[in-house]
C-alpha cells in the first residue's frame, strides 16, 4: 500500500461482510478462499462454467455463478451492482477486465479493485474508474528479486518508494551487541521496533538487549539506509 491508496482504504465500511469477484482464475480463487475462510459471504462468477463448479465443489465461496461479465444485465441479474466491494480479477482477458470494470463503475458500485496485467492495463483501468488497482505478477517479481539479492531480508513493507520496515536476520557484526552499543540511529540512520525472543518479538527492546546471531530484528528508515546494512 502507499499513500495514493489511503483514501480508498479509508471509504472502505468496516461493517461490510460482502463481496463480489468477478474471475475464478488462481487470483480470484485466492480472494474468494481467503475471505470465505475469514468468514465473509463471498459470491463469485466467472464465464467458464467448470470454474464455477471446481469453486462450489472446494467450497471456496459460498456462491458462485457462470455468467458474462461484459453484460451489464447478466451483472444486474445476479445482484452484482447491490454490493458495497467488488473485485476484478479477471486480468489475463485485458478487453473483458476493462469493460466489466466500466460496467460495475457505471452501475455505482462504489469500491472496485482491479487486477492488471501490464502497466498500460493500469492505466486503462484507472481511467475507466477503478478505485484501486492490483499487480500482483508484478509485486511478486519484486518481492523474488529482493529475495535473491538480500536473502538475509524475511519480510519487507514499502511505506513509501522511499522507506521501508523490514525484518531481517541478525548481522553476525551485530552479534553479542547491546542496541545500545549498536547505536542504529547515529550509525545507519535506522529506528529498531524488535527483536525476535523464544518464538515471539520483543517490541521497543530494552537498549540494554543483547542481540543473537539467528534471531530476528525489526528495523524502520530509508531504503539507501537499510541497504547500508551489513547482510
Amino acid at each position: 500500500m502507499n499513500l495514493s491508496s489511503l483514501s480508498f482504504f479509508r471509504s472502505l465500511r468496516k461493517d461490510n461482510h460482502q463481496f463480489a469477484v468477478i474471475g475464478l482464475g488462481r487470483f480470484g480463487r485466492s480472494v474468494c478462499l481467503t475471505l470465505h475462510n475469514f468468514g465473509y459471504q463471498v459470491l463469485a462468477t466467472d464465464i467458464d462454467e467448470k470454474r464455477v463448479s471446481e469453486a462450489l465443489t472446494e467450497g471456496i465461496v459460498g456462491h458462485a455463478l457462470q455468467l458474462d461479465s461484459t453484460e451489464p444485465a447478466a451483472l444486474k441479474e445476479a445482484g452484482i451492482f447491490e454490493f458495497d466491494t467488488v473485485i476484478i480479477a479477471i486480468g489475463n482477458y485485458v478487453q473483458e477486465s476493462i469493460i466489466t470494470t466500466l460496467n460495475v463503475k457505471e452501475a455505482g458500485v462504489p469500491h472496485v479493485v482491479a487486477k492488471a496485467s501490464s502497466e498500460v492495463h493500469r492505466k486503462l483501468l484507472r481511467r475507466v474508474g477503478a478505485d484501486h488497482v492490483v499487480f500482483p505478477e508484478y509485486e511478486a517479481g519484486c518481492a523474488l528479486a529482493r529475495t535473491l539479492t538480500k536473502p538475509a531480508i524475511l519480510d519487507r513493507f514499502d511505506l513509501d518508494p522511499d522507506n521501508s520496515i523490514v525484518e531481517l536476520i541478525v548481522p553476525d557484526e551485530f552479534h553479542g551487541k547491546t542496541i545500545t552499543e549498536l547505536q542504529l540511529r547515529n550509525r545507519y540512520g535506522l529506528n529498531l521496533l524488535a527483536v525476535s525472543h523464544d518464538g515471539k518479538f520483543l517490541i521497543n527492546p530494552d537498549p540494554t538487549k543483547r542481540l543473537e546471531r539467528g534471531s530476528a530484528m525489526v528495523v524502520i528508515g530509508c531504503n539507501k539506509d537499510i541497504n547500508r546494512l551489513p547482510i
